[in-house]
């Protein structure tokens, strides 16, 4: 059975980590993966498979990626089932809100109330954040650029022992259409 997936590559093209999209592609069907697409040059790549489960997937791509480019590249795989998901269970209401201004964040493993208990939520208003299983919501209404929670969310105290990589709301609709098998 063929499954459609959803690469999500973290911190690329910025710091020097530069992944042109076209070579990611070569990469990814190097590995055997068919109809495989990237979105935007931020690291997204869809594509099908075969064979594996969303870790194995990452991991493989993982190890790829820092063979073909010389560097590591933190990579979550997710299917188009839990894009959906995702998508479905957004806590704000998304089609009232400017999609610049709300973001998800998915994580490489669930996260609980516990590992965010520092972070005093009042005192960041007008910003909100909500946690999904894999998945934080985070609405900036002035942006992720000039978000302070963004900035504490980040946090390697928050973080620790996780893969993060955050995608505005149009990017995260984008994957969930082009995952739709």
């Amino acid at each position: 059975m063929t499954t459609t997936y959803a690469a999500l590559l973290r911190g690329i093209n910025v710091g020097g980590k530069k992944v042109p999209m076209a070579e990611l592609r070569t990469v990814l069907e190097g590995l055997g993966h068919d109809a495989v697409r990237t979105y935007l040059q931020s690291g997204q790549a869809v594509f099908v498979a075969d064979h594996g489960d969303e870790e194995s997937l990452a991991a493989e791509i993982t190890r790829a990626i820092e063979k073909h480019f010389g560097f590591h590249v933190d990579v979550l795989v997710r299917d188009h089932a839990y894009l959906r998901a995702v998508a479905e269970a957004c806590p704000f209401p998304a089609a009232d809100l400017d999609p610049r201004q709300l973001h998800v964040t998915y994580f490489s493993a669930p996260v609980t109330p516990e590992r965010f208990a520092e972070i005093d939520q009042a005192a960041h208003l007008p910003e909100e954040f909500r946690l999904g299983d894999r998945a934080l919501y985070l609405y900036a209404p002035n942006g992720l650029g000039r978000s302070k929670l963004a900035e504490r969310l980040a946090k390697p105290s928050i973080n620790k022992g996780l893969i993060a990589t955050t995608r505005n709301w149009n990017t995260v609709l984008k994957l969930v259409e082009l995952t739709r098998d």
